[in-house]
C-alpha cells in the first residue's frame, strides 16, 4: 500500500515541484554583521507554499488511514491552490482579476484548514495575515469572529449543496421547510391592439385566496414585451413557499390581463387614453408540479386565455372552459428547494439579477435572524357608489397613495420599481364594482407611524374632453398605525367615504381628526355615548368602500403586549408588567419577532445590570421562549434560535445573571413556587447553556484587552488600593477561579492567535499574582491554604492547556509559536517549582492533594520542564517521611500510583518519562540517609508499573483483543500484588468487557469470580472501592456477592459451563436456605440447577480444541517474546482457522513448520516466527468420581476443563528403517506442557511454565493405539445401542475402516513388526506387552460382532449392499483372528450384560481354558493410573492398558447382579480352571 502511495505522492510533488523556488535577497544591517534574509515572493505566495506543505503531510496520513473521501477532497483543493499559485506568480493577470483570485485563494485555504482541523487564519480586507502585535485585541477578536463566520458560511454552503443534491433523490418535503417556484414567461400570444399588463400570481381555488403577490409584465400594442431584451425570457421566482402551501388540494397559476388604453376598443371621437380596463384571465393547474410529481424544467406549458371582465368567476370556473381558445401564454415551471438566498447559491444558472422576486403574502415557515421585511398588502375589494345626477352608474377609478410625501412605495407587482400613485382598473357603468386588486406598500419602518393611506374616487369618462373636467367625488383614508402603537389589524376594513367638494377634504390635518372606518365610529360611540354626525367638518357620502390589509413585517406588530416589550425604554417603570404579559402573547407572534424579542430581553438585563430587580423575570421570559420553540408546533424554528445564538447574540455579562438565577432555582427547589419554574428551566437547559457560553466569548475578549494594557506599575497600584488583607484574598480567589474557568473552550480551537494572546496575557498576570502571594500570604500567621491551592490548580491548568502543547502541532506551526511567544509552559513550570519550594513547612498541607497536579506537570513532554519538576516528587517523599509518625511516605506512594494509572491511561507519559523518573528518584534517594532503600524500591516499582501501563495503553488501540487482554491481566496482577483493590477491580471490569465483546462468556465469568472472592458472606457494608463503576447504591458484602454470583452463573450458562454454574449455585443456595431464608429465590436457583443437570446429560456441547503457540524472535512485544502459550479454542475452531486468525495479528510473522523448539538463531533474530500446533489435554478425574462408574457425558467435561497439563505426540524414527515394516522403528516423542493456570480461567491462553519430554517405544505405542481403537469402537457401539435415533453413518465408517481387507483391522503391520520370532527372541522383555497386544486384537472381534449386529438392525435399503460387504469382510477377519489369537465370546445376560462390581461396571466374556488368565480392559487410559479404582480391578503386573491376571488374584467376595451371581460364585469357589472371564471396567452413571 505504501509503495503505491509514494508513487502517487511523487506524481503530486512533481506537479508541486513546478513551483518556482522562492527568490530571496539578503540585507546586511548597517553597523553589524547580521544578515537578514527576506523572501522576494509576495506574502500570499509564501502562504500558499506553506499551506501546501502542511496539507501534504496530512494528505499522506489520510491515505494511510484509508479516509478516502477526505483524501480526495484535499487532493482537489491542493490542485486548485497549485493552479491559483501558478496564475499569481505568472504576473499576467489584470489587477481586478488578481484581487478576485486572491479572494478565492484565501477562501480556499481557510476552508481547507477548517475541515482539516488546522488553525484559523485571520486577515485584513486585502487578505493579508494580521499581525497581533500591530492589531488591538478587540480588533483581533472581531477579525476572528468575521473569519470564523465566513468559513462557517462556506462550509454551510458546501454542506447544503451536498444535501440538495441528495434531496433530489429523496422525498421532496422530507427535510426542507421553504421552497421556491421558478416560472419563466416565454411568450404571450393575444391580439389586443393596445398596451397590456400581465399580473401573474399563485391562487388557492378552494380557499378563494391569492397566496402570492403579483408578477408584473408590461406588453406593448405590437405584442412584444416593453423591455424587448427580455423577449422569450421573463423569469420570476415565487419565494417563501412552505410545504403546507405546496401541499394544498389544488394550486393554480393565474394570469390577469389588463388592457391599458381607451374605455372601449372602437374607433370614433377622441377617446380618453391610459385607462386600465379588465381584459381576460389565464389559469393553469400546477398542483402536480407543486407536489413534486412532475419536474420537467424544459417543458413549455401553454395556458389558454379567456377574454372577460369578471376575473373571480373565471378563476373559480372549470379549467376545461379555456381548452379550445388559441390565445394564451407559454411558461416553464420548476420547483426549487430553499429560500431566496439558498436558491441563489444552489441554482445561480436559474436565478440571477434579472429574475423578478415574487414574495408570498405572508411569512415563510422559518424567519431567520437578520431578515428584515416590512410589507403591507392592501387589497381594493369592492364598493357601492351612488350615481348622483348621472343616468348610468359611474365608471369609478380608485387612486391609492401614501401621504406624508412618501414617494414610490407602492408596488403593483414584482419586476418593476415602486410608484407614488396606484390607479385601479375601471369597470364600465358598474354600481358595485369588485376590484380585488392587491398592491404592496413598503414604507421605511421609521416612517410608518407618520403615514396613512388615502383613496380618491373619480369618475372616468370615455371621451377625453369630458374626462378632463371630472374631479374626485369622494375620499377615504386609513391609518397604518393605531393610537396604541400597533399596526393596522389584518382583515377587512369598511372605510368611510367623505365628500371632496370642499377644500378641507384634501387637508390631512383636518380629516385625520375624523374616524377612518365605521368600526372606529362604533367604538367611539360606545365610549362617548354620542352619535356620529355625518355632516361634520367634512360630510360623509352614502357611498361604501371596503379594503383588506395584511401586514408582513418583522418590525411592526399588531400585539400590544409584544409592542410593550419592544418599546420598553418608553415605559421603564412598567417593566414588571411588560415582562409578565409577554408570556401571554400568542406563540406565532413571538417567533415572527424572535430576534427583536431576544434582543429586548437581553438589553433589559444588561441596561439594568446594577440591579437584580428584573433578572428573574427576564430569565423566566427566556425560558418561556425556549420552551415555546421546543413545542412541536414551532420546532422548525430551532435553527432560527441556533443562528441567533451563534451570529447575533452579544450580551457579554449575561452569563453571570443567567447562572445566578439558575443556581438560585436549584438551591431552593424544595419551595413549591419554584419547583415548576425549575422544571421548565431544566427543559430549556440546552439553550440556556448556549447563551451562557456565548456570552463568555465576548466577555473574555474585553477582559483580555484590558489586561494586555496593564504593566507592572498598574498591577502594583491596583493591589495597593485594597484596604485589608482579606480584600486581597477575595480578589485573588475570584481571579484565580475566573482565569481557570476562562481557560476552557471559550474561543474556538482554531482561533489559535486569539487563544495564544489570551494565554500570554494571563501568564503575565499570574506572575504578578505570584509575587503578591509570596509577599502577603507565605508567613505562618497569614498563610491561606485555599488561596495557595487555587493558585497551584490554576497554574497547572495553564501549563497543561491544549493551546500550549507544541508537540501536537506541525513543525511549521510549532516554529511560529516558539518564535512569537516562546514555550510558555516552561515559564509557568519553573514558577510552579519555585513556588513549591517557597512553601517550606507548609508543604505537608498539600500532600497528597497536589501529587496529581504535579504529576500532570511532569508528564508534559518537554525535557527541561520534566527535569525541573520531577525532583518535587522526592521533596514530597521527604516531607511525608519527616512528618509522618511511621516515618513512611505511604500517602504519597498510593496517590502517585493512583494518579499515574489514570494519566497514562489517558494518553500521557512515554518511555523517556519512565527512564527519567526512575533516574531522578534513584539519584535523590540514594543520597538520602533514610530513604535510600525504601526510595529505591519505590523508584523501581514505579518503573515496573509504567512499563506495564505503557504496554497496556499501546495495546488498547491494537486490533487484537487477545493482546489487550494480556496487557490488562499484567496490570491487574501488578495491582493485586500491591493490594490496590480499587484499581485492581477497575481493571477486572475492563477485562470482563473485553471478554464480553468477544463473546468469551466463560472467561468473563472467571474474571468476575476474582471480584467475588474479595467479598464475604456477611452483612458488613461494602467499602466504596469494592463497588464496581460509579454506583452510589450502598451494598452489603453479601448483597454484592449474591449479585455477582447471579451474573457469573448467567455467563457460565452462556458458555455451557454448567458444572461450574452448579458449583456456585450450590453455594448461593446454601446461603438462601440457611442464612437468608429466601425460599422463593432458592426455588429459582434449584430450578436452574435442575436445568443445568439436564443440559449436562442431553445438550450438545462440543469440546474445544487446545493449541500450543510459540512466539520466537525479537520482533515480538516483551510479553510474548520467546514464550510459549496454550490457547483454548472456540467452539468448532480448528487449527487452520486458529492459525489464520493468529497470523492476521502479525502479518509480518513467519509460520514455523516444525513443532520442535527453535534454536538461538531464530529466538535472537529480529523477525517474528510463530509456532502453532494442536495439543491434547490430560484428564484429571475429580476425587468424587474415583472408584465409581460415571457416564461419558459427565466425564467429557473434565476431558477439556479443569486442566493444566497438555500433551503433544510427535513420531520419529530410531534405528535403521525396515523397508518391509516401518512400525518396528517408529517411536513417539511425547511432550507434556504444564501451564501457569488451569483452564478455563480469566484468559483463553496461559503461559507454559514447564515442559517435559518422554519417548514411547513402538510396541507400547501399538498397545496404546489398539486400546484407543477398541475403546472408541466400544463407546460407539454402546451409543448406537442406547439411542436408536442416532445416525448410522459414523458406525458405518468405523466398521469399514476396521474390517476392510486392505486394512485388516489395522493390526497386520503389528504382526509383521512384533509377532515374528526374530523380534521375540531379540526383545524378551516385551513378552507380556506382546500378549496384551494379541488379546486386544482378539477382543476387537466380539466388539465388531456387536457393531455389525446393530448396523444390520438399523441399516436401510440403500445401505444393504454396504452392510453385506461388511459381513463378508468381517467373516474373513474373524476367521484369521480366532485362528491365531483365540475366541472371545460375549455372554448374553438378560436384561443387561453389564454389572456393578464395587461401583464399577463390567461385561462378562467367555474365554477358552487354554489362556489360564483373566483379561481386564480399563476405559481409563494408563496415562492416568491414579484414576483406576484401587480395589477393582487388582493392580496389574505391567503398566499396560490391559492386564493379564490369574483368576486366583480376584477376591472371592465380588458383588454381582443377581442374574449371574450364583454361577459366578460357583466358579470362584470351585477355583476351577475351566472358564475364565474378560471383565471390562467402565465408569457408570451416578
Amino acid at each position: 500500500m505504501h509503495l503505491s502511495l509514494y508513487k502517487l505522492c511523487d506524481m503530486i510533488f512533481e506537479r508541486w515541484a513546478t513551483f518556482p523556488i522562492p527568490f530571496y535577497y539578503s540585507l546586511l544591517v548597517a553597523g553589524s554583521q547580521q544578515e537578514i534574509v527576506i523572501p522576494a515572493d509576495i506574502p500570499l505566495v509564501q502562504e500558499l507554499g506553506a499551506t501546501l506543505r502542511e496539507w501534504a503531510q496530512i494528505w499522506h496520513k489520510l491515505y494511510v488511514a484509508n479516509k478516502t473521501t477526505l483524501f480526495r477532497g484535499v487532493q482537489q483543493m491542493a490542485y486548485s491552490l497549485i493552479e491559483y499559485r501558478s496564475q499569481i506568480v505568472s504576473g499576467t493577470l489584470p489587477k481586478d482579476d488578481l484581487v478576485e483570485l486572491k479572494k478565492k485563494v484565501t477562501a480556499k485555504i481557510d476552508y481547507g484548514n477548517r475541515i482539516l482541523g488546522l488553525d484559523l487564519v485571520v486577515r485584513d480586507e486585502a487578505g493579508n495575515t494580521l499581525d497581533p502585535d500591530r492589531t488591538s485585541t478587540v480588533s483581533l477578536f472581531r477579525a476572528h469572529e468575521t473569519a470564523s463566520r465566513s468559513v462557517d458560511d462556506r462550509i454551510q454552503e458546501e454542506k447544503t449543496r451536498q444535501q440538495n443534491l441528495e434531496m433530489r433523490r429523496q422525498t421532496l418535503f422530507s427535510t426542507v421547510h421553504t421552497y421556491s417556484l421558478l416560472m419563466n414567461l416565454k411568450n404571450f400570444v393575444c391580439n389586443i391592439g393596445e398596451d397590456a399588463e400581465l399580473l401573474m400570481s399563485l391562487y388557492d381555488p378552494d380557499q378563494s385566496e391569492f397566496i402570492s403577490e403579483n408578477f408584473l409584465v408590461r406588453w406593448d400594442s405590437m405584442g412584444m414585451p416593453k423591455e424587448i431584451e427580455k423577449l422569450n425570457n421573463l423569469p420570476a421566482l415565487f419565494t417563501d413557499l412552505s410545504s403546507s402551501d405546496l401541499m394544498r388540494l389544488r394550486l393554480f397559476l393565474v394570469c390577469q390581463i389588463i388592457r391599458v388604453g381607451s374605455m372601449e376598443l372602437k374607433e370614433g371621437k377622441k377617446h380618453t387614453g391610459g385607462l386600465r380596463r379588465p381584459f381576460g384571465v389565464a389559469v393553469m393547474d400546477i398542483t402536480d408540479i407543486a407536489h413534486g410529481k412532475t419536474d420537467d424544467e424544459d417543458k413549455q406549458h401553454f395556458i389558454p386565455f379567456q377574454q372577460s371582465t369578471v376575473w373571480v368567476l373565471l378563476v373559480s370556473a372549470s379549467l376545461n372552459f379555456f381548452a379550445c381558445l388559441p390565445a394564451g401564454l407559454f411558461v416553464t415551471l420548476k420547483l426549487l428547494p430553499g429560500d431566496l438566498a439558498q436558491v441563489r447559491k444552489d441554482y445561480p444558472h436559474f436565478v440571477d439579477r434579472s429574475t423578478a422576486i415574487v414574495r408570498k403574502m405572508g411569512f415563510p415557515e422559518i424567519i431567520l435572524p437578520g431578515i428584515v421585511r416590512n410589507d403591507i398588502y392592501v387589497t381594493l375589494l369592492q364598493g357601492e357608489f351612488d350615481r348622483g345626477k348621472k343616468k348610468t352608474p359611474k365608471n369609478v377609478e380608485v387612486i391609492l397613495s401614501v401621504t406624508e410625501r412618501i414617494c414610490k412605495v407602492i408596488f403593483p407587482g414584482a419586476g418593476y420599481d415602486g410608484i407614488t400613485e396606484y390607479k385601479s382598473v375601471i369597470y364600465y357603468q358598474v354600481k358595485q364594482p369588485c376590484w380585488n386588486e392587491t398592491v404592496k406598500v413598503t414604507i421605511p419602518i421609521e416612517d410608518v407611524c407618520h403615514c396613512h393611506l388615502r383613496m380618491m374616487f373619480r369618475h372616468r369618462s370615455s371621451q377625453d374632453s369630458r374626462d378632463k373636467s371630472e374631479k374626485p367625488f369622494g375620499m377615504a383614508f386609513v391609518r397604518l398605525m393605531r393610537g396604541d402603537g400597533t399596526t393596522l389589524k389584518d382583515g377587512r376594513h369598511e372605510l368611510i367615504v367623505y365628500k371632496v367638494d370642499v377644500k378641507k377634504a384634501e387637508d390631512a390635518k383636518v380629516y385625520l381628526t375624523l374616524p377612518a372606518t365605521w368600526a372606529e365610529v362604533e367604538e367611539k360611540e360606545k365610549q362617548t355615548g354620542k352619535q356620529f354626525h355625518h355632516s361634520g367638518v367634512i360630510p360623509v357620502t352614502k357611498d361604501s368602500f371596503q379594503i383588506s390589509s395584511l401586514t408582513c413585517s418583522t418590525k411592526l406588530t399588531q400585539n400590544v403586549d409584544l409592542l410593550g416589550l419592544l418599546n420598553w425604554r418608553s415605559n421603564p417603570e412598567d417593566l414588571d408588567q411588560i415582562l409578565q404579559r409577554l408570556m401571554e402573547v400568542e406563540g406565532g407572534e413571538i417567533v415572527k419577532f424572535l430576534q427583536d424579542t431576544l434582543d429586548a430581553l437581553f438589553n433589559i438585563m444588561m441596561e439594568t445590570s446594577e440591579k437584580e430587580t428584573y433578572d428573574t423575570l427576564v430569565f423566566n421570559a427566556l425560558v418561556f421562549i425556549i420552551t415555546l420553540i421546543g413545542d412541536i408546533k414551532f420546532q422548525h424554528f430551532n435553527p432560527v434560535l441556533e443562528t441567533y445564538i451563534d451570529k447575533h447574540f452579544s450580551a457579554t455579562l449575561a452569563y453571570m445573571k443567567l447562572t445566578k438565577v439558575l443556581n438560585y432555582y436549584v438551591g431552593h427547589a424544595e419551595e413549591p413556587v419554584l419547583t415548576e419554574r425549575l422544571y421548565a428551566a431544566l427543559k430549556a437547559l440546552k439553550y440556556l447553556f448556549r447563551f451562557i457560553v456565548q456570552s463568555r466569548g465576548h466577555y473574555l475578549a474585553c477582559m483580555t484587552a484590558i489586561l494586555k494594557q496593564m504593566d507592572d506599575r498598574h498591577y502594583a497600584h491596583y493591589i495597593s488600593t485594597f484596604k485589608t488583607r482579606q480584600d486581597i484574598v477575595d480578589f485573588l480567589m475570584e481571579t484565580f477561579i475566573m482565569f481557570k474557568d476562562l481557560m476552557g473552550d471559550v474561543f474556538a480551537a482554531d482561533w489559535m492567535i486569539m487563544n495564544l494572546v489570551q494565554m500570554q496575557v494571563f501568564l503575565r498576570a499570574i506572575n504578578q499574582y505570584s509575587d503578591v502571594l509570596n509577599m502577603y500570604f507565605l508567613d505562618k500567621a497569614h498563610f491561606e491554604l485555599e488561596l495557595w491551592n487555587n493558585y497551584f490548580h490554576l497554574t497547572v491548568a495553564f501549563l497543561t492547556h491544549k493551546t500550549l502543547q507544541l508537540e501536537s502541532f506541525s513543525q511549521e506551526k510549532r516554529n511560529k509559536i516558539l518564535n512569537k511567544y516562546g514555550d510558555m509552559r516552561k515559564s509557568i513550570g519553573f514558577k510552579i517549582r519555585d513556588m513549591w519550594y517557597n512553601l517550606g513547612p507548609h508543604k505537608m498541607k498539600f500532600i497528597p492533594a497536589m501529587v496529581g497536579p504535579i504529576l500532570k506537570v511532569t508528564l508534559v513532554p518537554e525535557p527541561e520542564l520534566r527535569k525541573a519538576t520531577l525532583p518535587i516528587f522526592f521533596d514530597m517523599m521527604q516531607c511525608e517521611h519527616n512528618f509522618s509518625p511511621g516515618r513512611t511516605f505511604e500517602m504519597f506512594e498510593n496517590e502517585l500510583i493512583t494518579k499515574l494509572d489514570q494519566e497514562v491511561e489517558g494518553g500521557r507519559g512515554d518511555e523517556q518519562y519512565k527512564v527519567l523518573l526512575e533516574k531522578t528518584l534513584l539519584e535523590h534517594c540514594r543520597r538520602h540517609r533514610f530513604l535510600s532503600q525504601s526510595g529505591e524500591e519505590l523508584a523501581l516499582l514505579l518503573s515496573s508499573l509504567l512499563e506495564n501501563l505503557l504496554a497496556y495503553r499501546t495495546i488498547t488501540h491494537d486490533e487484537s483483543p487477545e493482546h489487550r487482554m494480556s496487557c490488562t491481566v499484567n496490570v491487574l496482577n501488578f495491582y493485586k500484588e500491591k493490594k490496590r483493590e480499587d484499581i485492581y477491580i477497575r481493571y477486572l471490569y475492563k477485562l470482563r468487557d473485553l471478554h464480553l465483546d468477544c463473546e468469551n462468556y466463560t472467561e468473563a465469568s472467571y474474571t468476575m469470580i476474582l471480584h467475588a472472592e474479595l467479598l464475604e458472606w456477611s452483612d458488613k457494608p461494602c467499602a466504596p472501592h469494592l463497588i464496581p463503576g460509579h454506583e452510589k447504591h450502598v451494598w452489603t458484602q453479601q448483597e454484592l456477592k449474591e449479585r455477582l454470583f447471579l451474573e457469573i452463573i448467567s455467563y457460565l450458562d452462556k458458555g455451557k459451563m454448567w458444572e461450574k454454574a452448579i458449583e456456585l449455585g450450590k453455594q448461593l443456595a446454601k446461603m438462601h436456605e440457611s442464612h437468608m431464608f429466601d425460599f422463593m429465590e432458592l426455588s429459582q436457583l434449584l430450578k436452574k440447577q435442575a436445568q443445568f443437570y439436564q443440559n449436562i446429560m442431553h445438550a450438545m456441547r462440543p469440546q474445544p480444541e487446545y493449541f500450543a503457540v510459540g512466539y520466537y524472535g525479537l520482533g515480538f512485544p516483551s510479553f510474548l517474546r520467546n514464550k510459549m502459550f496454550i490457547f483454548r479454542g472456540k467452539e468448532y475452531e480448528w487449527l487452520e482457522d486458529f492459525s489464520l486468525k493468529l497470523l492476521s495479528q502479525f502479518p509480518n510473522a513467519v509460520r514455523m513448520t516444525s513443532t520442535a523448539r527453535p534454536g538461538d538463531n531464530i529466538s535472537n533474530s529480529p523477525g517474528q516466527h510463530i509456532q502453532c500446533f494442536t495439543v491434547k489435554p490430560v484428564l484429571t478425574v475429580p476425587h468424587q468420581f474415583k472408584d465409581k462408574g460415571v457416564p461419558e457425558q459427565i466425564l467429557n467435561y473434565y476431558r477439556t476443563n479443569e486442566v493444566d497439563k497438555f500433551q503433544y505426540s510427535r513420531p520419529f524414527r530410531k534405528g535403521e528403517k525396515d523397508p518391509d515394516n516401518e512400525f518396528a522403528t517408529m517411536w513417539i516423542e511425547r511432550t507434556t506442557f504444564i501451564t501457569a493456570y488451569r483452564f478455563p480461567g480469566i484468559l483463553k491462553w496461559f503461559e507454559v511454565k514447564s515442559v517435559s519430554v518422554e519417548e514411547i517405544s513402538p510396541l507400547a505405542n501399538a498397545v496404546e493405539t489398539m486400546e484407543m481403537a477398541n475403546e472408541k469402537l466400544s463407546n460407539l457401539v454402546q451409543q448406537q445401542a442406547c439411542d436408536r435415533s442416532l445416525s448410522i453413518n459414523p458406525l458405518s465408517m468405523m466398521l469399514s475402516g476396521i474390517v476392510d481387507p486392505a486394512v485388516m483391522g489395522g493390526f497386520s503391520n503389528y504382526e509383521k513388526a512384533f509377532f515374528t520370532d526374530t523380534y521375540i527372541q531379540n526383545h524378551p522383555e516385551d513378552h507380556e506387552r506382546i500378549e496384551v497386544l494379541k488379546q486386544l486384537i482378539a477382543l476387537q472381534i466380539p466388539l465388531l460382532a456387536d457393531g455389525i449386529r446393530i448396523h444390520g438392525e438399523k441399516t436401510t435399503e440403500q445401505l444393504k449392499p454396504l452392510h453385506n460387504r461388511l459381513v463378508t469382510c468381517f467373516q474373513d477377519l474373524r476367521e484369521k483372528v480366532e485362528k491365531h489369537y483365540g475366541v472371545i465370546t460375549l455372554v448374553r445376560c438378560q436384561p443387561q450384560t453389564q454389572f456393578n462390581v464395587r461401583g464399577c461396571q463390567i461385561k462378562l466374556l467367555a474365554l477358552p481354558p487354554s489362556y489360564q488368565t483373566l483379561l481386564i480392559q480399563s476405559r481409563v487410559s494408563a496415562r492416568h493410573p491414579q484414576t483406576v479404582p484401587p480395589a477393582f480391578p487388582p493392580k496389574s503386573q505391567s503398566p499396560g492398558i490391559l492386564s493379564l491376571l490369574p483368576l486366583s488374584t480376584f477376591p472371592p467376595c465380588l458383588v454381582l447382579s443377581d442374574i449371574v451371581l450364583p454361577s459366578l460364585q460357583r466358579l470362584l469357589s470351585a477355583n476351577t480352571d475351566d472358564f475364565f472371564f474378560c471383565l471390562k471396567y467402565k465408569k457408570m452413571s451416578l
